[in-house]
């Protein structure tokens, strides 16, 4: 919580310096239509997450098995981890500096410079520095979902709907199917059946043009 305080801080000192505005510019009021924006970005990731799952394990012909050790403790902190990391990286790449992007270089510019930024930043997250084909994978993957959340930003004027899309995938990714860093979650499979790397595609690819096409086509543009 150190590290998103500071990061706060940060993005109030450069709105303020840059555009004479508060951390509201980031749309955190008003709280009953933020929270509802939060919802359906939530709703969407999620739902298509475990759309790619259930897929998953039907090619690999698996069952999904209850984690016996999960408990409340477990399912909090696992979240908990989920949500930090979330908006460690909504706050740097659709805060503040998004925000100014857009006002600065147009709505097109800011986007774009920020979908390249969180693709570029994936290469390091991922470990994938150096490993063409993999990088190239992840860079439009990852760009793509970055343009998706930054256009989610530029339409609703807030942080609210990005932080949802954000969450929704990586709770559903990590604490209920077990896919994160910090070992099994709610859920977990196991087989011996390997699938191509190419399905990978499915989620890295199909899955943020998708919520593209939601934000761009269902989302309304608010002036």
């Amino acid at each position: 919580m150190i590290g998103i305080s500071i990061l706060l801080a940060i993005s109030w000192a450069l709105l303020y310096l840059t555009e004479r505005k508060s951390i509201l510019a980031l749309g955190i009021v008003p709280i009953r239509r933020r929270l509802q924006q939060f919802g359906i970005g939530f709703l969407l990731t999620s739902l298509l997450c475990i759309s790619v799952q259930f897929l998953e394990v039907t090619l690999k012909s698996t069952e999904w098995h209850l984690n016996k050790e999960v408990d409340t403790v477990l399912i909090l902190r696992m979240s908990f981890w989920d949500l930090k990391s979330v908006i460690t990286e909504e706050l740097i790449f659709r805060g503040a500096i998004l925000y100014i992007l857009i006002r600065k270089l147009g709505t097109l510019k800011g986007m774009w410079i920020s979908s390249i930024a969180f693709g570029i930043y994936h290469w390091f997250s991922f470990g994938i520095l150096g490993s063409i084909i993999p990088m190239i994978v992840v860079f439009v993957g990852t760009g793509l979902m970055g343009y998706a959340w930054a256009l989610s930003f530029s339409k609703t004027k807030s942080i609210a709907m990005p932080i949802g899309l954000h969450f929704g995938w990586n709770f559903t990714f990590n604490t209920v199917f077990s896919n994160g860093p910090l070992g099994n979650g709610i859920l977990f499979s196991e087989s011996n059946n390997i699938i191509s790397d190419w399905f990978s595609l499915i989620g890295l690819w199909v899955v943020p043009i998708i919520v593209l096409l939601f934000v761009k086509i269902v989302i309304p543009q608010n002036n």
